[in-house]
């Protein structure tokens, strides 16, 4: 089912000429990092269709599909419950997706983000038989889900529904045996099920990226030419029921670096795991919001809260990685064209939508007592 090499290409955190529009595209850069991927050997893409502001399965036409022959990629993408209202909108999205991407197939076709709620919207919808049917059709060649629950309803979703072939699930060193995400568990689970496993915010939506002094003198001490984001990736690449593994890449510099120890890759030894778990029991300490930077929160916010932008910033502040004035004027700019973290409304449209189920207003109110103090 799974071929190639281990590497995906996440389309969800593009490189963008407004960093305050997510959907600004910058398709030239894209189409850079596309042919650069393609011509190291790698072929996985993963797109949605909410990533990007609803562009990002645009830009894969313009940037891969448009440019390459079929059989030179594999084009993921998603059905997301949030914007069914009736079974028609199955079609009419599944059709709209095959437009905006300019391909007849998709290779792979994933329910999206199943949680007890979400899961209970695709039933009532019978997204799970018409996936089957799309398959049938030959519109789709492999099936699956991406989920954000507990490890025991993973095997009832999996136990309920065998035909799925794969599963997405969020796995990294630092949500390993988290209580809440439970990487390990779901992982666990999953094999238990005989079924592949692709890794989604491996580097956590940055936070792996930008660690603590000692954690990153750790690695380098072990590993002077690889970069602090390699551990992370290498950590779930050397997973045996690991298929594939997704970098949301934003510019050059970040996949020029994935490539250079995935195109040939070589798990970790003993040595290095351990490392990588000790570095965990440190960042865990570092983190006072456990944010992936997905964005999810963002869409239909009625005061266009910037919430994971403000929690990056909070989290630089807290860990003393900026002083207090850089966090002032980066928290400034921040709500200059959105709203404040004082501002919510508590409306709960946010913790609703987060993967994650963070407490997101109550963050919010900390992020405020801290950011706001003069206003």
């Amino acid at each position: 089912m799974f071929e190639g090499k281990k590497l995906g290409f996440g389309l969800m955190r593009l490189p963008l000429t407004d960093a305050n529009d997510k959907g600004s595209i910058d398709i030239e850069a894209l189409k850079e990092m596309v042919d650069a991927f393609i011509e190291q050997g790698f072929t996985y893409f993963d797109t949605a269709w909410m990533y990007c502001a609803f562009k990002s399965e645009n830009a894969v036409k313009e940037a891969l599909t448009d440019r390459y022959p079929r059989d030179r990629y594999t084009l993921t993408t998603k059905l997301h419950a949030s914007y069914l209202k009736k079974k028609e909108d199955r079609d009419r999205i599944f059709e709209e997706q095959r437009q905006k991407t300019g391909v007849d197939y998709f290779d792979y076709y994933l329910i999206h983000a199943i949680d007890q709620e979400l899961y209970s919207i695709y039933n009532e919808m019978d997204c799970f038989n018409w996936l089957i049917e799309k398959k049938k059709q030959g519109f789709v060649k492999h099936i699956g889900f991406s989920y954000h629950d507990s490890a025991e309803f993973l095997d009832q979703v999996l136990t309920e529904h065998p035909e799925m072939e794969f599963v997405q699930l969020q796995m990294n060193y630092l949500d390993w045996e988290s209580a809440e995400v439970q990487s390990r568990k779901c992982y666990e689970v999953a094999s238990k099920h005989g079924k592949p496993v692709i890794v989604m915010e491996p580097v956590k939506g940055g936070t792996l990226a930008d660690v603590p002094a000692e954690v990153r003198e750790s690695f380098t001490a072990y590993h002077p030419d690889l970069s602090v984001p390699s551990w992370a990736i290498r950590f779930v690449a050397s997973l045996d029921n690991v298929a594939m593994v997704l970098s949301g890449m934003s510019n050059m510099e970040q996949l020029m670096d994935n490539i250079s120890y995935m195109k040939e890759f070589v798990p970790m030894n003993a040595e290095e795991t351990e490392l990588v778990h000790k570095a965990a029991e440190m960042i865990k300490d570092s983190i006072a919001i456990p944010c992936t930077g997905c964005s999810y929160c963002t869409e239909g916010c009625p005061m266009q809260i910037a919430i994971p932008d403000l929690f990056r910033v909070y989290n630089k502040s807290k860990r003393g990685e900026i002083t207090d004035v850089e966090a002032n004027e980066e928290y400034r700019q921040l709500t200059e064209s959105g709203g404040k973290a004082r501002e919510c409304l508590a409306c709960g449209q946010c913790q609703v939508a987060c993967p994650q189920h963070l407490e997101i207003i109550n963050y919010l109110k900390d992020v405020a007592k801290c950011m706001e103090k003069q206003d």
